[in-house]
């Protein structure tokens, strides 16, 4: 049988500013994720691990490295906590990526049930890591991208509820976003900064849509606020607001950066 992935790729072209997934089914039976790059294709399970391995035995990584900690503290309450030293910090982010692929690929396929459940499943892996990690160096390197998650994981809670005009839950499931990322800089002491965090202006906008049409002052469905940004940032090129434009491309791209599948060190 042939290795070249040709057939695979023929007719599907790579959009480099667009998000290429599809579904297919493999050849097992089952369906399978797939996410059109560059130079080939990312094909990941829909359930378990995105590449369909279990170390150790282990449905990922994490919950490997979860249960070595339960099994610590059983066995020594009074000893020296365990610790995730630098090679199982980089065993998780690899791991991270691998789920930040699926559910950026889920969410662009309107599967948010199933991204809503990849982003929480790496919220608690940032969680984990702040707990164990040996070093600060280690955990800021997976929790810095928390509020990013904690966004993705409001949209993907949030957007079908919206849809439903179920108002109340999507406003509870955006306040949790919110109350999440302020937290997250609580955390770290820098409260004066949230005003400079586009993830939580870009939820605050959604919450009062939402909260207008849930009060009846609103006659259409509360739209994406990526909408609003995106016609801020066409007036300000035609009115050759550059600077402006420059600040709004990118607060675009921050927040809706699943155009592009991003590195280890970029994103999860």
């Amino acid at each position: 049988m042939s290795k070249d992935i040709f057939n695979v790729l023929d007719g599907w072209a790579y959009e480099p500013d667009e998000l290429s997934v599809r579904i297919i089914t493999g050849d097992d039976g089952r369906e399978k994720i797939q996410l059109r790059l560059d130079l080939g294709v990312l094909q990941m399970e829909m359930d378990g691990r995105p590449d369909g391995l279990r170390p150790e035995g282990a449905e990922s990584w994490l919950d490997y490295y979860e249960e070595r900690q339960r099994e610590h503290a059983a066995a020594h309450p009074d000893s020296a906590p365990w610790r995730l030293d630098a090679e199982d910090c980089g065993r998780l982010l690899r791991e991270g990526l691998q789920y930040y692929h699926r559910y950026i690929s889920l969410w662009s396929l309107d599967r948010y049930e199933l991204c809503a459940r990849d982003t929480a499943r790496n919220l608690r892996l940032f969680a984990f890591v702040r707990d164990h990690a040996r070093t600060d160096r280690d955990k800021l390197q997976f929790d810095q991208f928390r509020p990013y998650v904690t966004m993705m994981h409001a949209r993907a809670v949030a957007t079908p509820l919206v849809k439903a005009r179920n108002y109340a839950a999507a406003l509870k499931a955006i306040d949790e976003g919110i109350a999440g990322i302020r937290q997250f800089f609580d955390e770290y002491g820098q409260s004066d900064q949230v005003s400079k965090c586009s993830e939580l202006t870009f939820l605050e906008r959604w919450r009062k849509d939402v909260a207008s049409k849930k009060s009846g002052k609103a006659k259409r469905l509360p739209r994406d606020p990526l909408q609003a940004l995106r016609k801020e940032l066409e007036d300000a090129v035609a009115e050759e607001r550059f600077e402006d434009a420059a600040r709004l491309r990118d607060e675009i791209r921050r927040i809706n950066n699943t155009t592009t599948p991003l590195r280890a060190d970029e994103s999860l």
